[in-house]
């Protein structure tokens, strides 16, 4: 029965009211009702995911003789229409849920259903159930996103710090440890650590992907596969490979796909570490840049907009913030992943949701934040060469080239000479008589200590 603005749609319990304009169905409706609990919806590339499965499982189960092309045909058109993000608005469950995800599961079948006509648990659902194509959307979700987005924007920034790293492999700079003067080294190896941070923690997260490659369809509601066809779990995973290019594998073991979640947590966990360089690397940028006239100023960093509403003049590191206050909602994020993989019971997980919903946020963030960096800072970064070689060539930790020639007691008593009496190394080095001139200016050349 439809009217003006509501429709009366049936499930296994009764009747409910949905609205007119919407394709979701009874089931969805309910959790619409019961969940008012947040913002946080379930996010989008889950639901996209959750399409591609579908048509997938589809198109298997036609392949495998259980379901005919008129159905499997009905059913593919409605999930491209899913894939290309026309409907997005048809999907409004809140991550507060139920914990295994059955509620998005059935809010995809009834869209997909509606669309094509056909019943939602015996057509769409066929083979299936939510707790194993819940955790395969996840898999597909991290997956798809970490390919499409944070690896390329990783790769990007890896190439200016390259770029960055040759251009000013000449310029010689003070090196700090514990926040002191150290040894010196050329910009170019400095900034080519952080070059080589990224390309370690990309190296990480490829592998991380490998074990979230594998997928938990086909185990349908404990492990055993029961309701579902003979290699529908391989044939599926076949189709969702060739849909979404990427190399996906039916998992060997159901049981260990339905109820753990290492394989999420363990990428999460190199996505810690990426946050983790990336903190490390946005710190050093804003310390190394801070002044202009009263901080360390070494180099120079893109003035983007005003950073203060009462110091006219004031600009601020504002890429670095942005990115460092990133890093630390994935390190917080990582913490609730954690919680929700330790805490399943028996055959299934129960906190799916909330654990890919924080995987796909530190994704998106991570992936956002370091292309934000890049195009507004990175990019930018110049050195300010006099501040650089003023630095140099006040730093007293130069000494320690001397002690292979007079010993480190005697190069320490040089050093705290020319601290102690505002000298410089030279000075303190002849006022001494450890060295004369020639010897001093023989041995104390920066260039030579890289």
């Amino acid at each position: 029965m439809e009217h003006a603005e509501f429709r009366t749609e049936r499930d296994s319990m009764g009747d409910v009211e949905v609205p007119a304009n919407r394709f979701w169905g009874a089931q969805t409706q309910r959790s619409i009702d019961n969940f008012k609990i947040g913002w946080e919806k379930m996010p989008v590339a889950v639901i996209r995911a959750f399409a591609t499965l579908k048509k997938a499982a589809a198109l298997a189960n036609h392949e495998l003789g259980v379901l005919d092309r008129e159905k499997a045909d009905a059913i593919s058109e409605a999930c491209d229409r899913i894939r290309s993000g026309e409907l997005d608005a048809h999907f409004p469950l809140s991550v507060w849920q139920t914990g295994s995800g059955t509620q998005t599961n059935m809010n995809v079948n009834e869209v997909i259903a509606r669309l094509a006509g056909l019943h939602p648990n015996d057509d769409v659902n066929k083979g299936q159930s939510s707790n194993d194509t819940f955790p395969t959307a996840m898999h597909m979700a991290a997956v798809i996103e970490t390919e499409s987005h944070l690896l390329p924007a990783l790769q990007d920034l890896e190439s200016v710090f390259s770029a960055l790293a040759a251009e000013y492999a000449d310029i010689v700079k003070i090196g700090r440890t514990h926040l002191q003067d150290a040894t010196p080294l050329s910009l170019g190896q400095e900034i080519g650590a952080w070059r080589a941070m990224l390309a370690e923690s990309a190296a990480m997260i490829r592998s991380s992907l490998s074990p979230v490659r594998r997928l938990a369809l086909g185990g349908t509601a404990v492990g055993t596969g029961l309701n579902a066809c003979p290699r529908f779990d391989v044939v599926s995973a076949r189709i969702i490979s060739e849909l979404t290019g990427q190399n996906f594998a039916a998992a060997e073991n159901k049981f260990h796909a339905l109820t753990s979640k290492d394989a999420l947590t363990h990428l999460h966990g190199a996505f810690k570490t990426l946050a983790a360089n990336l903190m490390k690397i946005a710190n050093d940028v804003r310390l190394l840049s801070s002044g202009p006239r009263c901080g360390i100023g070494e180099l120079t960093i893109p003035e983007n907009e005003p950073g203060s509403s009462i110091m006219p003049g004031k600009v601020n590191p504002t890429q670095c913030e942005a990115l460092t206050m990133v890093c630390c909602q994935v390190m917080g994020n990582d913490v609730t992943v954690g919680i929700a993989a330790a805490s399943g019971n028996f055959q299934l997980n129960v906190f799916m949701p909330v654990l890919i919903y924080n995987l796909l946020q530190s994704e998106k963030l991570l992936g956002d934040a370091v292309n934000s960096f890049n195009t507004n800072c990175a990019r930018g970064i110049k050195p300010n060469k006099k501040i650089i070689s003023e630095n140099l060539a006040n730093s007293l930790m130069l000494v320690t080239c001397l002690t292979p020639r007079i010993g480190y007691d005697n190069a320490a008593k040089i050093a705290k000479h020319a601290h102690e009496n505002g000298a410089s190394l030279r000075e303190s080095a002849l006022f001494l008589g450890f060295l004369s001139e020639d010897e001093f200016d023989a041995l104390v050349k920066p260039e030579k200590m890289l």
